[in-house]
């Protein structure tokens, strides 16, 4: 593993900083931040050798050679970034969404957008195998979008299986973890527990925190099993298979666009853990249809902003790509 000094591991979490920023955003990939850094291969590296033998090596070589052997200095410096990142943004976003829930929509619909264009065009050879995939993998995400939700968002086990899943998102540059939150349905509701973690520490109220920390500790356990069972089955078929894997990426953000379409009728409200009423069953309407004021131009010049941030770091990693070869 490589040897660094403490200048190199800041470097490395002002990157997580940024990774940590792209995660809390739909349609930003935290792995397209690793990749442009230049720290994706060696992430992902760490992780698929981290395993109970970290425990074996410690109590015959001691706990600094085991610590060193497995990179985890690397892995500590990266999360306390991507951790300081998503606290300090996720608060920002909860307050966006509350005051001006079309323009951070419509901000996500144009990420989105370019997100479809960036993964569809990596596919190199087009097949009737592959318009099938984005096809089922569309009319899929769409009934998810229009479907109840299989849980409550709050509810321990469901936030297990959202960390599950989201966790593909570090594995494949390209996919955001907040989009397949999103998907879920799981999105305000972990914003939402990361700023109560956050208030809790703030605020020094010991219950708060434990009931935030406890549903993180959740979601993070979901994380930790998803990405080691499925880092090396993507990896494989991402190598072997990697048209129909990002065919299938790509039906998922086509579906999923109903699902961040700016404007919505709010069909059924739930009680969450506050006693709060939010929206459980939302549908997608015409901005025509809309109760309030649409602002369509402010949307459309959102949509503009979110596409041209992925445009940009598209741009970014192509150059980082040419660097390399």
């Amino acid at each position: 593993m490589p040897s660094r000094n403490i200048l190199q591991y800041l470097i490395i979490t002002l990157k997580g900083l940024a990774m940590g920023a792209a995660d809390v955003v739909p349609g930003v990939s935290g792995g397209t931040i690793a990749f442009i850094s230049g720290i994706y291969e060696e992430l992902i590296d760490t992780i698929h050798q981290l395993d109970f033998k970290f425990f074996k090596k410690w109590k015959s070589e001691g706990f600094l050679s085991s610590w060193k052997a497995y990179n985890l200095s690397f892995l500590l410096a990266l999360f306390l970034g991507i951790g300081i990142s998503i606290i300090s943004f996720a608060k920002i976003i909860s307050v966006l969404l509350k005051e001006h829930p079309i323009l951070v929509w419509s901000f996500f619909f144009g990420l989105v957008i370019a997100s479809i264009l960036y993964v569809g065009k990596q596919i190199n050879k087009w097949s009737l195998p592959i318009w099938i995939s984005i096809a089922i993998a569309t009319a899929l995400s769409y009934y998810i979008t229009l479907a109840e939700p299989i849980g409550s968002p709050e509810s321990t086990w469901f936030l297990f299986f959202a960390g599950f899943i989201a966790i593909i998102a570090m594995i494949l540059p390209g996919i955001s973890g907040a989009f397949i939150l999103l998907l879920l349905g799981a999105y305000q509701s972990v914003l939402d527990t990361i700023n109560q973690l956050r208030d809790g520490v703030t605020t020094l109220d010991w219950k708060l925190f434990s009931e935030a920390f406890l549903k993180i500790l959740v979601f993070g356990l979901g994380a930790i099993i998803g990405i080691k069972i499925f880092s090396k089955a993507l990896n494989w078929m991402f190598s072997h298979h990697k048209n129909i894997i990002l065919a299938i990426l790509t039906g998922f953000m086509i579906g999923a666009l109903n699902k961040i379409w700016p404007w919505k009728e709010v069909l059924q409200f739930r009680m969450n853990s506050h006693g709060e009423e939010v929206p459980f069953l939302e549908k997608s309407i015409l901005p025509s249809s809309y109760t309030e004021e649409p602002l369509i131009l402010y949307a459309i010049l959102f949509m503009v902003i979110g596409f041209l941030m992925i445009f940009i770091l598209e741009r970014l990693s192509v150059n980082k790509r040419d660097v390399n070869d």
